[in-house]
């Protein structure tokens, strides 16, 4: 199989849709081999942070010499975007290799794989084949029904935090939400929670008690950051005394950070050997795509894939962090079941003009709509249809007003917006 049949197997494997449950992806592991039950895996569930959180540590545990692999969603450039070993994407033809070997067993089941649950299955496969020393491993959503739930013993389970998103298959409640994310605390095998809401720890305690998986929680007193030394170019963090560069941008990878270092501590108590040169190195060089992620330096271009409240909310604090009072243009493009709305109220004051734009999801919102529900809640805001043109009529008007321009609202739209600059610049 090619890449290019690989893709059409996962198109068809995506009309299938989202069916909850684990008992075909379950299977389909067992007559693979069980390959998630043959390589160590951290498993991390939470409404953000996931991606920040697996670049550091797998930055981490690959400069202190372990074979790291990794699979998070979504992808943000392609789907071997998904699938990486020591931080790098896979090539497209490994991809295809593991969906041609895969494919076959699940055509051969009555009730075929869903697609998230085939690319499970494909990331557990590549650790085993590369010989992972350990994995890096996100939900895709929630926890306890998502497929990657097929881990029986982790290293160590996380929850970053728990935060209102995906209400219609989570829950409206943040106590409902966060039971769906501990259903990862597994029996015996500790847990971190990295959040501040009471409401989920209360949740996230009782499984832990009831599995007899020790929880662990951030103790600040360690850590300490100084918001006047942050700079487009990253930040300094404290760490027990030492201090520690990070390249990553976001008011938020301070928390990142220290949820990192906090599990870091975990894994040592577990056996790793993770001594603090590896540490300091890791976070040195740590890159991660689509977290106010600088794209351009004139204009200054920023990408931030915010989409729940809570990621607008901290995008919003770091505008405010890094340009003071100086006022931005945004580009902005969502899903249609999106709070959108709280875009105008949480980032009205900090930007002069927007430009409304519509991602290549069939879940996307018409930009239209988007535009007309903006400028009435006080935020200007002009529709386009074509990306492309959005995206060049947003880069034209920051340029002319020597103004930054941040992109944000999905990271699905990722991808179509880098290319869109790639044209602009060449």
């Amino acid at each position: 199989m090619n890449y290019t049949e690989a893709l059409e197997y996962m198109k068809k494997a995506a009309e299938r849709g989202s069916v909850l449950g684990l008992s075909r992806v379950t299977e389909l592991l067992h007559i693979m081999g069980d390959p998630q039950d043959r390589v160590r895996t951290v498993h991390i569930s939470g409404t953000n942070g996931k991606g920040s959180f697996g670049a550091m540590l797998t930055a981490v545990l690959k400069s202190a010499g372990y074979k790291v692999g990794g699979f998070s969603s979504p992808a943000i450039t392609s789907v071997t975007d998904s699938f990486r070993i020591g931080g790098e994407e896979i090539s497209q033809q490994e991809f295809a290799d593991l969906i041609g070997d895969i494919a076959p067993i699940c055509e051969s089941m009555e009730e075929k794989p869903t697609e998230f649950e085939v690319l499970t299955a494909a990331a557990f496969e590549l650790f085993v084949r590369r010989g992972c020393d350990i994995a890096v491993v996100e939900c895709g959503m929630g926890g306890d029904l998502d497929s990657t739930n097929v881990i029986k013993a982790p290293v160590l389970s996380v929850i970053t935090n728990v935060q209102k998103d995906h209400s219609a298959f989570l829950g409206d409640t943040v106590a409902e939400i966060a039971s769906h994310k501990a259903g990862i605390i597994k029996q015996g095998r500790p847990v971190y929670f990295g959040g501040d809401s009471e409401e989920a720890y209360e949740i996230i305690a009782d499984r832990a008690k009831a599995m007899d998986a020790e929880l662990f929680l951030p103790d600040y007193s360690r850590f300490s950051w100084d918001e006047n030394c942050c700079t487009t170019n990253g930040a300094d963090i404290t760490w027990e005394g030492e201090k520690l560069h990070i390249p990553l941008l976001g008011t938020y990878q301070f928390t990142n950070a220290v949820n990192v270092l906090s599990c870091v501590k975990i894994l040592r108590r577990d056996g790793l050997d993770i001594p603090f040169e590896a540490v300091k190195s890791g976070l040195g060089a740590v890159k991660w795509h689509g977290r106010f992620e600088v794209l351009c330096r004139e204009p200054l271009i920023i990408y931030d894939g915010a989409h729940n409240p809570d990621g607008i909310r901290c995008a919003a604090d770091s505008i405010r962090l890094y340009f003071g009072d100086k006022k931005v243009a945004l580009l902005i493009g969502v899903m249609a079941d999106k709070e959108y709305s709280l875009y105008a109220d949480m980032l009205g004051e900090l930007a002069v003009r927007a430009f409304a734009v519509k991602p290549d999801n069939p879940r996307s919102l018409d930009s239209e709509k988007l535009a007309e529900t903006l400028t009435e809640r006080g935020l200007p805001t002009t529709a386009f249809a074509d990306l492309a043109e959005g995206a060049a009529a947003a880069y034209s008007y920051a340029a002319e007003n020597n103004i930054p321009l941040i992109a944000l609202g999905s990271l699905y739209m990722y991808r179509e917006f880098t290319e869109a600059l790639g044209c602009i610049f060449y």
